[in-house]
């Protein structure tokens, strides 16, 4: 192989290395509790994160689930369905805001926000009305979300 060729082969190869080792890992516990007052939360209920990001739920304390509210999703992008009593985990796919819900939990307020990268879908934010419960926390997480 020409020199010149393999190095731009190399060059190639380590780009896509690098994008792929930039991508972080990011986890939500799903709980009943947060220990200072706060029941039915994600915990954070609020994360920043890049487009390549995973972002993992893990399950604490049992009947939770992690979903997508579908009102708050990128459009294009498959949204989240967690089972009952199971981790549940997605790759962010592009900018955007992620609104996620517990479902048997939703109108108590167990919501969470997850802002990737500079989103695209604002218009799909400032239309969401939250349901019940949730509309005071969900309130307190737009207050989280500063430029």
């Amino acid at each position: 192989m020409r020199p010149l060729r393999l190095a731009s082969l190399l060059a190639v190869t380590l780009t896509c290395a690098a994008g792929a080792a930039s991508a972080a890992d990011h986890e939500i516990k799903i709980k009943n509790s947060n220990g200072k007052g706060k029941f039915m939360v994600f915990e954070p209920d609020f994360l920043k994160v890049e487009p390549g990001d995973t972002v993992k739920f893990v399950l604490v304390d049992k009947n939770h689930n992690a979903e997508a509210i579908a009102d708050v999703w990128p459009e294009g992008v498959e949204p989240l369905k967690g089972e009952m009593n199971h981790d549940a985990e997605f790759v962010v796919e592009k900018p955007g805001y992620y609104g996620i819900k517990c479902h048997p939990h939703y109108t108590m307020g167990m919501v969470a926000l997850i802002v990737a990268g500079k989103p695209e879908n604002q218009s799909q934010l400032d239309a969401y009305k939250a349901p019940g419960g949730a509309k005071k926390r969900w309130d307190e997480l737009l207050k989280q979300n500063t430029p």
